[in-house]
């Protein structure tokens, strides 16, 4: 459990965030995007500050402030018109897993290095055939002795490239129902029989996906996070915070998006009025304002019940729901808003559109969380 952050460290956070990060702005992130570069600078930039590691354990050198912290620093980069991924990979996803789950000796090794700044870990869970079915994961990983042999393939594992490590989802085993038995390892990206493949897409971002394929990699046993067979309560352990900080990233560019529209509301002026003063694009502007602070509350609540040992499965998913939906609108409101400029590189708003899009239908699609919602907040039967 984490220590709340009070309103006087959520706004200083917020500043010193945003000001390391408007340095670097949204020229940066488009720049890096289009050349297919690392945002090496300014993640160095926010690792030498200490907010790269805000949600990590105090004893393994982290900020110790939770999911709660991590969320701020995603929105802030974000809002300032650079987004990072990565913040919700390492930190996220495979901190927040080996902070619950690795040995003292796991922690030590990963988690000290990580909150450092000097070591990022990738993820791998998804695979083409398997999709949101986790239990369907084929990649195996087969014991010998005190070695376990990891063949498969994984697909739109992201940033991977970037990453020192991968936190891989394997099946170790089926159950009595046909379902896999999973387990997850930490396994060195350089490791004999790894190779990957960039996925190209029709639009690029700053941190680039692939398919990986694993052929008969060798890790020791100590590499197995968790027990085995006991991976899908380690997975969810960094799926609930992955989808938080989806959700903060899409707050964050959705602020971006208001900001400029209601900047350009105020300044762009007709017949010696300002567009704002039209209800024709107040009223968009306030219900898109209104459906970002709703996603913000969701978002804020279920890192809260994260951080305090409670279930966040529900509020996750909703807060992720909320937020890409948020996030879609404010910035095609923006974009109209800002009329045929809006698509310009200029007012940097369609890329930004693009990128928020991505959300909605990743990692996890609104139809299956409308499923979840069905299932497990209303009782009704389940559809699948």
């Amino acid at each position: 459990m984490t220590t709340t952050i009070s309103l006087t460290e959520e706004a200083a956070l917020r500043a010193s965030v945003h000001g390391i990060v408007s340095q670097f702005g949204n020229a940066y992130f488009t720049h890096c995007s289009e050349t297919l570069q690392h945002p090496t600078e300014l993640w160095n930039a926010l690792a030498e500050a200490g907010f790269t590691n805000v949600n990590l354990p105090e004893e393994y050198g982290g900020g110790g402030m939770g999911l709660s912290a991590l969320n701020i620093v995603a929105e802030e980069c974000a809002a300032a018109g650079c987004p990072q991924i990565m913040l919700m990979i390492s930190p996220g996803i495979v901190g927040s897993m080996l902070a619950r789950h690795a040995t003292a000796e796991q922690k030590q090794h990963w988690l000290a290095p990580m909150a450092q700044g000097s070591a990022k870990l990738a993820f791998a869970i998804t695979e083409p055939e398997a999709g949101s079915n986790t239990h369907n994961v084929s990649t195996t990983a087969r014991r010998d002795g005190d070695r376990y042999y990891i063949t498969g393939q994984k697909t739109f594992i992201t940033a991977v490239d970037q990453a020192d490590a991968i936190l891989v989802v394997t099946r170790t085993g089926t159950d009595a129902n046909g379902r896999g038995r999973l387990s997850t390892f930490v396994v060195d990206r350089d490791s004999p029989g790894i190779s990957m493949t960039r996925i190209p897409m029709t639009f690029e971002i700053t941190d680039k996906s692939f398919t990986v394929f694993f052929d008969n990699v060798e890790v020791t046993a100590d590499r197995l996070i968790g027990t085995e067979g006991g991976g899908l309560t380690v997975a969810w352990d960094g799926i609930n915070p992955e989808r938080v900080i989806i959700a903060a990233i899409c707050n964050g560019v959705a602020r971006y998006a208001m900001d400029k529209a209601v900047d350009y509301a105020h300044q762009r002026q007709v017949w010696n009025v300002p567009i704002g003063a039209h209800q024709g694009i107040a009223h968009p502007l306030a219900e898109a304002k209104i459906a970002l602070e709703s996603a913000r509350l969701m978002t804020r609540e279920a890192a809260a019940l994260y951080d305090s040992g409670s279930d966040a499965a529900e509020a996750s998913t909703m807060a992720k729901f909320l937020a890409a939906e948020a996030g879609i609108r404010c910035t095609d409101q923006a974009i109209e808003v800002h009329g045929g400029s809006g698509f310009t590189r200029e007012t940097a708003l369609s890329n930004m559109y693009e990128f928020v899009r991505l959300f909605k239908t990743v990692p996890i699609t609104r139809e299956l969380i409308l499923n979840y919602v069905a299932q497990h907040s209303l009782g009704l039967p389940r559809s699948y």
